[in-house]
């Protein structure tokens, strides 16, 4: 059909249509421009020689796969491959790796070592090609073998080396580390289990063992030349030289073997490689041998499995004595394996002379975990080296520093003596001269006469079970003490430390977390990547801020779309991913909720569901409320002896079923828990999320890493000012976020005499959900099977005030749903927040500790 155009059409609309097709014209040539320059960029970043670097990591990994692995291609599994992938890789990684340790060796430099007991470093061969910039190599290599390289390294098993922000941290900043090319070793445990891999069952948490490397990793190596032997247990005496002189002398009761294990950290673009070192705990005997003959054949192998317990998980359950037990020689065998092992390479060059050990040794204590390397690097010095008191105590307190990353006292360790006495006889004895040294020089003379300062401040806290206070060993020895948010270094200073900040006023100061834009944007969002190649080089990686050259195009309407589209691409990988996971259909046009984190009571996971409830009894009076429809997705491990935490993820489960099949609210509503949360799923899961979580009660979340790695990838947050949530508001804009809840200074206000009863009386709606939670709607047949939660907000005082910051919560979240209404305004401030997170890049964490704590220099690898 033709349809004529009228023959008399006036001059104003003939110039009207003039001008449109002139202006749709002229959109069009911008937009073939920006095409054009989109193409040119991506030409001119393809090497000349890329087509035979290609068939020159094709011919390797075929070689690998023949002469490493020992099969053929028509006969490789998706595992061959991938090993054979990483055998190619770390051809060049270990390369550089002895270029790395040689130029650091040659220069005797200063390093820092990094004492952690979690290294939550996910999978590796990713980041590695991504850090090499090989990935797109690597990526067309196995295209020709008719592979994808995603399916292929879904082969490798995360590395449960950690649980949660502590853990990812610390891998984070070895990256950083290793790019910004400063000299380090990261050491940790071994871990054969890690924490567990959960699985959900009936809606609840199951522990089972997360045997990530029950074959092998051709990611590590084993270093046997560097074992170390630790001793534990025993008793002490007390022997006098002729001369006069009197020593202790430890006897130990038994020897573990720390075996070594080495994996590599690649800096981007292999500007050095760091090493990160876990200790793996076995017998000095493989079995007793008598014992075996004579038949004992269990009996011969007790001594072999006690040892190897040590590094079997993480975080021994210490709720009971042998817990407790298990989990301090746990700690005390990483950080003996550790000091042994620093000393050992520092008298290479030195030869016992330890006038420079302080000038080339930095060592950072990340929490509490490791505080027992304090008295065991005295130990060390006195015991084995020969040295005096005062002159260990010199090099141990220049030595020393320590990062708290929490303000709730039960998760600052306390240790009882008479553990310590059963273990670490000789430690305790050092402890209790550092704490006579300390109340008797430093206190006394700040507060003369004052034995109540004595005793809050003593590093021994007296009462029925005396027991040492780590956080106060730590801060009593280290040069610097550093909080991890400015909020939060202001709350350690102020209300968890004030005395001893007021003894030592400059040892306390702030670093701010970061992490790397590497693994948290380069690796797992490539759509988003690429967009900032163009618009801010391909140098980003290196220095996050360049970011912010994304903001101008904020409001454009074309980046807008094409910044969503990327987004919209994430979501479709991430409701595949819930699909195949748990069942569930989820659409990629509704807002994607994301609450990711370990499951604590503080972390406020209950909160989260009792507004899910609130919206869903809304939905049930008026299925056509005009909401945009929602997907509240959540992750979390709840510690085994943790009942309470474990309840809510049997609620978050038992509510979600409930909702998802209840066809009268009409799809607006969703809840997914996703189990077995970790780094891999993490990285499918930040880069989908339209809103980020972040509702801690204020004053009691350190930092958090995750609020950045959201908002990195343009997810908008709804939180409370706490922790660095406040730093990212500042950057990004309060407009483009959504705050709620009390005031770190509300709270403290609140605290003294809070009443939760109250607020449930006061509010009809409140009181009607959490007694929706006694009744057997979301359990059929089991009324009461989620009154564990009401019980905790009511009789148990809710102490993190869940229900005063409930109305403040509800009205974040109708914000946020009356933005994403508006498509261009959330894409603006989706922008925004992606474009305005440069300083919290891990590398400008790396270089504040460097120059604030380490006095590290930064040294070019030849």
């Amino acid at each position: 059909m033709v349809t004529k155009t009228p023959k008399k059409a006036t001059k104003t609309s003939s110039a009207k249509t003039t001008s449109t097709a002139k202006a749709t014209a002229s959109k069009a040539t911008a937009t073939k421009a920006t095409a054009a320059k989109a193409t040119a960029t991506a030409k001119a970043t393809v090497p000349a020689d890329y087509k035979a670097q290609v068939a020159s990591f094709k011919e390797k990994v075929l070689n690998h796969l023949r002469t490493t692995i020992g099969t053929s291609p028509e006969k490789a599994s998706k595992l061959a491959w991938w090993q054979a992938v990483v055998a190619t890789v770390n051809e060049d990684i270990f390369g550089r790796l002895t270029d790395t340790q040689s130029t650091h060796a040659k220069n005797d430099a200063r390093a820092v070592h990094y004492l952690s007991a979690e290294f939550l470093m996910g999978r590796l061969t990713i980041n590695n090609l991504t850090n090499l910039e090989k990935f797109d190599i690597a990526r067309d290599a196995l295209k020709e073998f008719g592979l994808d390289i995603n399916d292929v390294c879904e082969e490798e098993p995360d590395m449960a080396l950690g649980n949660g922000g502590l853990g990812r941290l610390a891998a984070c900043f070895m990256d950083s580390l290793a790019t910004c090319k400063y000299p380090c070793v990261g050491y940790g445990i071994h871990y054969e289990n890690g924490l567990f891999r959960q699985e959900i069952r009936g809606g609840k948490q199951v522990e089972r063992p997360d045997s990530w490397r029950e074959y092998g990793s051709p990611l590590e190596v084993c270093r046997p030349e560097s074992i170390q032997n630790v001793p534990l247990g025993g008793y002490v005496d007390t022997q006098t030289a002729p001369d006069g002189t009197v020593t202790s002398v430890w006897h130990p009761s038994s020897i573990i073997k720390g075996v070594p294990w080495d994996i590599p950290v690649v800096g981007f673009r292999g500007a050095s490689v760091a090493i990160l070192r876990l200790w793996e705990s076995r017998s000095t005997e493989q079995f007793n041998w008598d014992v075996f003959n004579a038949g004992g054949y269990v009996d011969a192998q007790t001594e072999k499995s006690l040892a190897e317990t040590i590094s079997k998980v993480l975080y021994p359950n210490d709720s009971t004595e042998a817990g407790k037990e298990l989990r301090l020689t746990q700690q005390y065998f990483f950080c003996a394996c550790s000091l042994r092992d620093i000393l050992r390479r520092y008298n290479r060059s030195h030869h016992h002379d330890y006038s420079d050990f302080a000038k080339k040794i930095a060592i950072q204590l990340n929490d509490t975990h490791p505080t027992i390397a304090i008295p065991e690097l005295m130990r060390l010095l006195i015991d084995e080296e020969g040295l005096s008191f005062a002159e260990a105590w010199k090099i141990t307190s220049e030595t020393f520093n320590y990062t708290n990353h929490t303000l709730l006292p039960e998760a600052l360790e306390k240790w009882p003596v008479y553990i310590f006495e059963k273990l670490l006889p000789r430690h305790l004895q050092i402890i209790y001269e550092i704490n006579y040294h300390f109340l008797n020089e430093v206190v006394e003379k700040k507060w003369p006469g004052n034995n109540e300062m004595k005793s809050k401040l003593s590093i021994i806290e007296e009462g029925d079970c005396r027991k040492v206070r780590m956080a106060n060993l730590c801060v009593v020895t280290s040069g610097k003490v550093n909080g991890v948010a400015k909020i939060h270094s202001k709350l350690v200073k102020e209300d968890l430390f004030p005395e001893y900040a007021e003894i030592w006023p400059n040892k306390f100061c702030n670093v701010t977390n970061g992490v790397t834009p590497r693994r948290w944007l380069l690796s797992c969002n490539r759509g988003l990547a690429q967009l900032y190649n163009e618009v801010s080089g391909k140098d980003w990686p290196l220095n996050l801020d360049l970011c912010e050259k994304l903001k101008p195009y904020a409001k454009k309407a074309d980046y807008q779309k094409r910044f969503m589209d990327i987004k919209r691409a994430n979501k479709e990988v991430l409701a595949k991913t819930i699909k195949e996971l748990v069942g569930v259909e989820v659409s990629p046009d509704a807002m994607f909720d994301v609450q990711v984190k370990r499951l604590h009571e503080y972390k406020r996971q209950h909160l989260n569901l009792l507004y899910i409830m609130s919206l869903y009894k809304a939905l049930l009076e008026n299925p056509d409320l005009d909401i945009p429809a929602q997907v509240f997705i959540f992750g979390a491990k709840a510690a085994p002896a943790y009942t309470l935490a474990k309840d809510i993820i049997f609620a978050i489960n038992a509510v979600g079923a409930a909702i998802n099949n209840d066809v009268r609210i009409k799809n607006k509503l969703k809840v997914v828990f996703l189990p077995n949360y970790r780094v891999s799923l993490a990285e499918k899961i930040i880069p989908a999320a339209d809103i980020s979580e972040q509702i801690s009660t204020a004053g009691y979340e350190a930092s958090g890493t995750s609020n950045m790695k959201f908002a990195i990838n343009g997810a908008l947050t709804l939180g409370t000012m706490d922790g660095a949530n406040i730093e990212i508001v500042e950057k990004a804009g309060i407009e483009n976020n959504f705050i709620f809840g009390l005031s770190v200074e509300e709270v403290q206000a609140l605290k003294p005499h809070y009443n939760p009863w109250d607020y449930y009386n006061a509010n009809h709606e409140l009181k009607s959900i959490l007694d929706w939670l006694d009744t057997d709607y979301f359990t059929p047949g089991q009324p009461g099977a989620l009154s564990s939660i009401k019980r905790s907000l009511l009789d148990g005082g809710d102490p993190f005030l869940v229900l005063a910051d409930f109305e403040s919560y509800k009205d974040a979240h109708h914000r946020a749903q009356q933005m994403f209404k508006d498509k261009a305004r959330w894409a603006e401030a989706a922008m925004i927040n992606s474009a305005t997170m440069g300083m919290f890049s891990s590398d400008r964490s790396m270089n504040d500790y460097s120059r604030d704590i380490w006095n590290l220099k930064s040294m070019d690898v030849k």
